[in-house]
């Protein structure tokens, strides 16, 4: 793919250089309009192509992608997924708070270099939980049952990855 369009550019390239060549050559009157025309119509051609052979099969933009070397900067990425931990603790913390616990606080472990960040586990920290009047007093294990429905909710975990301290 990478070749067949550096190809086309360089055909492209090469008439444009042969019509200014021509264009030197030739002299001014009613020969050289007609010339330039049938010119024109070629170069037109020739832009024109390889159109078809795009149309027929499948572009895929990835392929050309692929095969030039181009890959993603990995502090990006860092810098991405470390912005995207930081607004779903967040979210998380507001939304179990929001539902009548307080001073919980949500650690997520994942890759943080990988291009599709997923997320390997979720520890919740109990140590320091005060139930609030929004909440109904409930036994240690519904109070987690409830958080794992929450983060569930807002996060692609399975159950069993979310781990529990206190």
């Amino acid at each position: 793919m990478i070749g067949e369009l550096s190809n086309w550019i360089l055909s492209i390239a090469g008439i444009i250089c042969l019509s200014v060549v021509l264009e030197l050559i030739l002299p001014e009157g009613q020969l050289n309009r007609y010339i330039r025309g049938v010119f024109s119509f070629i170069v037109v051609l020739v832009i024109l192509l390889p159109i078809p052979k795009l149309l027929n099969k499948n572009f895929n933009i990835s392929n050309i992608l692929d095969e030039s070397g181009i890959e993603a900067d990995q502090d990006y990425i860092y810098q991405l997924n470390l912005n995207k931990i930081s607004v779903v603790k967040e979210q998380l913390e507001k939304a179990i708070y929001n539902n009548g616990y307080q001073n919980v606080e949500v650690y997520i472990n994942c890759d943080i270099f990988d291009n599709a960040m997923q997320f390997k586990s979720i520890t919740v920290d109990l140590t320091s939980l005060v139930i609030t009047e929004n909440a109904e007093h409930k036994d240690i294990t519904k109070i987690k049952k409830d958080i794992t429905n929450i983060i569930v909710n807002y996060v692609d975990i399975d159950k069993e990855a979310i781990l529990y301290d206190g």
